[in-house]
């Protein structure tokens, strides 16, 4: 399994770089975490010079993090010279000036110089020193160029790996022309004017009925800024989608269930015989389970009450009229106008002899309270709404 970027599978960069030489490094985990640097950035010729603690080392295999192939196949060397004898174009690193007249780059400049070199096929090599002195006057004598790093003048000494890892990453940068491993998927493409405008125009319909733009002398700069919001985020199809099934479900109060907050007719009528029974039983009448129970009927809506719901907010015969699970008294009918005095209950399929006991006794409350309760099946709202509207407009007559 990857790591944490690190995979296997992955084809390893093939790219003809500088050689990497250290000079009489002291410690095998510095040895190792130089390795690391290496392989992180597609560098895999590693020359030493009188490693301290010989060689090979293991510190230095437990440091390098993966990188084996790179300590396994670094060459050995007695003398710097000997390490850069092959090197037509050599760099040697030092934060020092060594008051010495040669060319001073850096890091940028001398990747670029690196690239071109070895794009021609020479052997270009980069000098590391001692992690306690750098490297001396002789051996900076050596190298074409001096590379420093543009540090704090006064905190100007790096850590070796530190060091190896600024110049990797700047020969990579320029060997690759700075390609990214990876860019963000589009998984969707960009939202159509008219794909945003019908988004705005179904959030300002939910605002407008929470009455959030207000006053109403700064609803036009509400709206001006609402909009900017959105066209600054440049958004996809899909974001679009996201966006406005968000909107309805916060403006519909679908909450519960992770199927979305909708119950099926079966789902309800259990949770519907559970309340019934309970309340025939005189159980936990005004406990917290009970209120648990109704507040999960209220917000999970079936699709037959949420079909039905929204004609009765929306047909011009019923708008304004009624309300949805509210208390008349103790009882709670699926729909209620207190203006016509009309109650709506939705029967499911499959109710249990409880479920209908205890519609029966709240009818018979209701009635008795001059309420004209009218029960509508739920397979009818699915199938004949129309039929079921007609129905409910007689009733309100």
């Amino acid at each position: 399994m990857a790591g944490s970027g690190t995979d296997k599978s992955k084809p390893a960069a093939d790219l003809a770089g500088p050689v990497v030489i250290l000079v009489e490094p002291q410690l095998g985990e510095n040895i190792g975490m130089c390795a690391r640097a290496m392989g992180n950035f597609g560098l895999k010729r590693l020359r030493l010079v009188k490693p301290r603690d010989g060689w090979p080392n293991i510190a230095a295999q437990r440091a390098a993090a993966g990188a084996d192939d790179i300590l396994e196949q670094a060459e050995l060397f007695d003398t710097v010279r000997e390490a850069v004898a092959d090197c037509t174009l050599l760099f040697a690193t030092t934060a020092r000036a060594h008051d010495q007249a040669k060319p001073v780059r850096g890091p940028e400049a001398a990747a670029q110089e690196i690239v071109t070199a070895t794009a021609g096929g020479a052997t270009a090599g980069i000098l590391f020193g001692r992690e306690r002195y750098g490297l001396q006057n002789e051996e900076v004598a050596l190298a074409n160029r001096i590379v420093t790093f543009p540090v704090n003048p006064a905190f100007a000494s790096l850590n070796l790996a530190q060091a190896v890892l600024l110049m990797g990453y700047e020969w990579f940068k320029h060997a690759t022309q700075g390609a990214l491993p990876f860019a963000m998927p589009e998984r969707s493409e960009p939202a159509s004017q008219h794909q945003m405008t019908a988004f705005f125009d179904n959030l300002v319909a939910e605002l407008d009925r929470v009455e959030f733009l207000r006053p109403p002398e700064k609803r036009d700069t509400m709206l001006v800024n609402l909009r900017n919001i959105f066209t600054r985020m440049e958004p996809t199809k899909q974001d679009m989608h996201t966006l406005h099934g968000a909107v309805m479900a916060i403006a519909e109060g679908r909450k519960g269930p992770a199927k979305g907050g909708v119950l099926d007719g079966e789902q309800a009528t259990r949770l519907r015989a559970l309340l019934a029974e309970r309340t025939a039983s005189g159980a936990d009448h005004d406990g917290g389970s009970m209120r648990g129970l109704a507040r999960l009927l209220r917000r999970n809506p079936t699709d037959a009450e949420r079909l039905l719901w929204e004609k009765l907010r929306t047909d011009r015969r019923f708008a304004g009229n009624f309300k949805r699970q509210t208390p008349v008294g103790r009882h709670i009918p699926d729909f209620v106008s207190f203006a016509r005095k009309i109650a709506i209950e939705l029967v499911n399929e499959g109710e249990t002899d409880a479920i209908s006991q205890d519609r029966a006794a709240r009818k018979a409350w209701l009635e008795a309270r001059d309420y004209q309760v009218v029960w509508v099946e739920a397979v009818a709202i699915e199938q004949q709404l129309d039929a079921v509207l007609g129905r409910l407009e007689t009733a309100m007559q």
